[in-house]
């Protein structure tokens, strides 16, 4: 079961949210608030899978609470949900630690999808953010590759980009040849290298060095 704080200073839209999530079978909402103050106490005491984000309210911002949530240690994963499809917000929540970005005007079937790629650990930026993110940050470097990649192996970036983009140990295993365990092994030096500590850091770190691209044909 997902468990999921709603933070959203619109009551009718929280209340729709409640009614969305709690008819999942693997979905039930703990708890829901107004203000990113509240957000950050609650995150503490009911220790959610997920916390669902609005960026703009009264007080302390969605971004703010993010930042301050991830700072404390706090293991929810934040997806935002916003209004503000802007490019210009994109990357500060992923700097602030959020884990995804999806706008309210689309928030339905997809906002459900994106709880549970968030709960597994995982990114989930839809196609448009996506791009937006890609559009803004991949700019190319006049470094070289191992100064840009921070002392990456050329093996390593390998890995680094595969796991971003969601294979398992195994299946980065049988694409390179090599044993599951030597993923993992090369997986936890790329993580010490960068000081990153779970995935989500993983993948901003990839979508900033431009790692990760748009499929073809979007």
């Amino acid at each position: 079961m997902i468990t999921v704080l709603l933070v959203d200073d619109h009551s009718l839209l929280r209340k729709g949210l409640v009614a969305l999530l709690n008819q999942e079978k693997d979905m039930r909402v703990v708890g829901e608030c107004s203000k990113g103050e509240e957000a950050i106490e609650l995150a503490a005491s009911l220790t959610p899978d997920v916390i669902v984000m609005d960026l703009a309210m009264p007080g302390l911002s969605g971004l703010d609470a993010t930042r301050e949530i991830k700072r404390r240690g706090l293991k929810s994963a934040v997806l935002v949900l916003t209004a503000q499809a802007e490019e210009r917000y994109l990357f500060p929540v992923l700097q602030a630690g959020g884990s995804g970005y999806v706008r309210k005007d689309v928030a339905d079937d997809e906002l459900v999808q994106a709880i549970r790629v968030v709960a597994g650990g995982q990114v989930y930026l839809e196609p448009q953010a996506q791009a937006m993110l890609l559009r803004g940050y991949l700019a190319p470097s006049d470094k070289g590759d191992a100064d840009y990649f921070d002392g990456l192996s050329a093996r390593e970036r390998q890995i680094l980009q595969l796991t971003a983009e969601g294979y398992s140990s195994r299946a980065i295993g049988e694409k390179l040849n090599i044993s599951s365990k030597s993923v993992e092994t090369y997986r936890a030096r790329v993580m010490e290298k960068l000081h990153l500590t779970d995935r989500p850091a993983l993948v901003r770190y990839a979508l900033k060095k431009g790692l990760l691209r748009p499929e073809e044909g979007k």
